[in-house]
C-alpha cells in the first residue's frame, strides 16, 4: 500500500493529511492510521482494549490492536476499500475520547 495513505480506495492523500491535522498523536504509516497510547501497567492497557472493543462494535469498525507492557498500539484502515476512510477518523476520535476519559493520569507516546 502506498505511503500516501491511499490504497485501492479510501480518501485521497490530501484529505487524509487534512483530517490528520485535527487529531493529536496520530500518524500515517504504510497506509494506516497509527497511534500508541501509554498506560501505567499491562492491566490498564487491557482495560482500555476492553473499552475499545465496545466502541468498535458500536461503530462496526474494528482496529488492529497490539498490547505490550504499558502500551497499546492501534492501527486503523478500512479493509474493504484498502485505504483510510472517514470511518477510520471517526473511530480514531472516539478512541482518543475513551483514552482521555478513562486515563487522565496516563501519558501518550
Amino acid at each position: 500500500m502506498p505511503e500516501s495513505g491511499r490504497g485501492s480506495g479510501g480518501l485521497p492523500a490530501d484529505a487524509v493529511l487534512e483530517r490528520l491535522r485535527r487529531l493529536s498523536g496520530w500518524t500515517v504509516d504504510e497506509g494506516k492510521l497509527l497511534k500508541s497510547y501509554a498506560f501505567p501497567n499491562f492491566v490498564a492497557g487491557v482495560r482500555f482494549i476492553d473499552r475499545v472493543t465496545i466502541t468498535a462494535e458500536q461503530q462496526s469498525h474494528h482496529p488492529d490492536l497490539c498490547i505490550t507492557w504499558g502500551k497499546v498500539t492501534v492501527q486503523l484502515w478500512s479493509h474493504d476499500v484498502g485505504g483510510i476512510t472517514t470511518r477510520d477518523f471517526r473511530l480514531a476520535t472516539a478512541l482518543d475520547v475513551l483514552y482521555e476519559s478513562g486515563n487522565a493520569d496516563s501519558q501518550e507516546h
